[in-house]
């Protein structure tokens, strides 16, 4: 790594392992331990169990009803789906927000590896642009934040659903899942519900205000860098300001609502603003 990489790499892993250490891994602890159950023995039913832990097995070969126990797996795997798509490419409020999704992404694989747990990261644009297997260690880490800082994906859009998909090939155990995104994608919806069954799933919206609010900026060129394309756009038109924010208020409670339908725990990032209050707010929702 040139030296430039290796001062980027090592300030953001000060600032996430101290904001890790000192207000995430306790509300991490609390909000995600235990949430993973595995076998432990089986005994004598007695009243009150619940009949579907029976173990119909050792029912039949002893004449007499057992079930099966189980406790909290004392260690947790952490996987975390960051999208690098173009739209990640923007930020009006002093920083992009692919730097926003950095810091929080390294700050969420402090508080796992902390914890005693694995983590392991999923980055996608429209095609899964890389895989890193969930592992534990500070060596491990650095590694996670080194593909955050300097990767450059292959591709520009943004396919949810395809990340969704791979994610719940490639983990099969049940394991605790941050997708990051700003969710500029359509028809994932089918995808979200089977990682949503099968995993602990959370969501991390990542925000721009200027997404939300278009100021007046007179004839302004705007650039997706996702398709490529460029519009010449007339801010000064207030009707043109207003179905702008109405689209984004649309687009915005479509998501919140398919989120509230799988059971899916979220909240909003914004670049330029500390983050570290809507998250403590994420892990106390789920204590």
């Amino acid at each position: 790594m040139n030296e430039d990489i290796i001062k980027k790499v090592r300030k953001i892993e000060i600032r996430a392992r101290g904001l890790s250490a000192q207000m995430f891994s306790g509300a991490y602890h609390s909000a995600f331990k235990g949430r993973g159950m595995a076998f432990s023995e089986v005994r004598e039913y007695q009243y009150g169990d619940d009949v579907r832990n029976i173990d119909w097995n050792v029912t039949a070969r002893l004449n007499h009803p057992y079930v099966k126990v189980f406790e909290e797996e004392r260690e947790l795997t952490v996987m975390l789906l960051v999208d690098v798509s173009g739209s990640n490419k923007f930020g009006t409020h002093q920083q992009f927000k692919e730097e926003l999704v950095a810091e929080v992404a390294a700050t969420l694989a402090f508080s796992a590896i902390q914890n005693n747990d694995k983590v392991g990261v999923i980055l996608f644009s429209d095609q899964i642009e890389a895989f890193i297997p969930p592992k534990k260690g500070s060596s491990h880490i650095l590694r996670i934040i080194r593909e955050l800082i300097t990767f450059e994906p292959k591709s520009h859009g943004t396919d949810i659903a395809l990340a969704l998909r791979y994610f719940t090939n490639v983990i099969k155990k049940r394991c605790t899942a941050f997708l990051l995104s700003d969710f500029y994608a359509d028809g994932y919806a089918d995808a979200l519900k089977i990682a949503a069954g099968k995993h602990d799933l959370a969501a991390l919206r990542v925000v721009d205000r200027r997404e939300t609010d278009l100021p007046d900026m007179g004839l302004t060129k705007f650039y997706d860098p996702e398709t490529g394309r460029t519009l010449w756009v007339d801010t000064s038109d207030r009707e043109i300001r207003k179905q702008f924010a109405a689209r984004h208020a649309e687009h915005s409670a479509a998501t919140e609502a398919l989120l509230k339908k799988y059971g899916i725990d979220f909240c909003d990032i914004y670049t330029g603003d500390d983050f570290v209050k809507p998250l403590r707010k994420l892990f106390e929702m789920r204590r």
